[in-house]
């Protein structure tokens, strides 16, 4: 985890949200990303990817990841 948040720390336009994931399945922690920049959040998740710690990753849950808009804002989206 240390490497994880010395990465992270290098990307200050990506707050990083970590939690313990007892009982959700059986990955052991969940990491959530805010970001306005997705570039960064490429960058960051690949260096993320490359590191030691990775290797003993069993499975790589798939990212989802949307735009932040007002519910108003949705609703005019989608007419």
């Amino acid at each position: 985890m240390d490497e994880h948040i010395r990465i992270g720390l290098s990307y200050p336009r990506v707050k990083l949200n970590t939690t313990y994931s007892f009982g959700i399945d059986d990955q052991e922690f969940v990491v959530a990303f805010e970001t306005n920049f997705p570039e960064d959040f490429l960058d960051l998740v690949q260096q993320l990817r490359e590191t030691e710690i990775s290797m003993y990753t069993l499975q790589d849950t798939p990212i989802f990841s949307c735009v932040r808009v007002s519910p108003a804002e949705m609703l005019d989206h989608i007419g």
